[in-house]
């Protein structure tokens, strides 16, 4: 079941917080509660992406985003994500989330986000290939920035990112069937 009301929590929590740039970083802090565990005793792999919108969502709405997409009737997606797990989270264990976007080009916003330990690990770390879409299809980040009113210069574009781009533009699409 989705987490609506750990999603609330966190919107309400945030609503004071100070706006956001379109690429400054979003903290927020998690518990990993027993409804979020796999049959090992921690955090199972797809309720961390699950969770992952609790970082994203208010950060969409410090930057400015939730109202414009309201406004001009816009919609979010995600359209692929790589993540790397390294570190056990525990039942009752809290996290520290840090999401921000790190670069757009001209179909798409990269987002990263990733969690940390009270020891100072990450946990595991996530990049998102994110589109806001309309009537028309996906929305040009450009269009998007002049729309939120930020006069914001796209950032350099991570090597890490653009080699990920480049490896998952090589996978099949659509994949093989056996």
């Amino acid at each position: 079941m989705y987490p609506v009301v750990r999603m609330f929590w966190q919107l309400y929590k945030h609503r004071n917080s100070p706006p956001l740039a379109p690429t400054d970083t979003h903290v927020s802090r998690h518990v990993c509660l027993p409804w979020d565990i796999d049959l090992w005793m921690e955090l199972n792999n797809g309720r961390t992406l699950t969770l992952y919108d609790l970082g994203r969502i208010p950060l969409a709405m410090r930057a400015g985003l939730v109202k414009v997409l309201k406004k001009n009737r816009w919609g979010l997606t995600m359209a692929g994500a790589s993540v790397r797990y390294r570190r056990r989270i525990r039942m009752f264990e809290t996290v520290e989330m840090r999401s921000r976007a790190v670069w757009w080009d001209a179909r798409f916003i990269y987002l990263e986000q990733s969690m940390w330990k009270t020891d100072g690990e990450c946990a595991n770390h996530i990049v998102y290939r994110s589109a806001v879409t309309g009537k028309g299809g996906i929305v040009p980040p450009d269009e998007v920035m002049a729309a939120l009113g930020k006069t914001v210069e796209r950032p350099a574009a991570p090597e890490w990112v653009t080699a990920w781009i480049e490896a998952d533009a090589k996978r099949p699409w659509p994949p093989m069937r056996d």
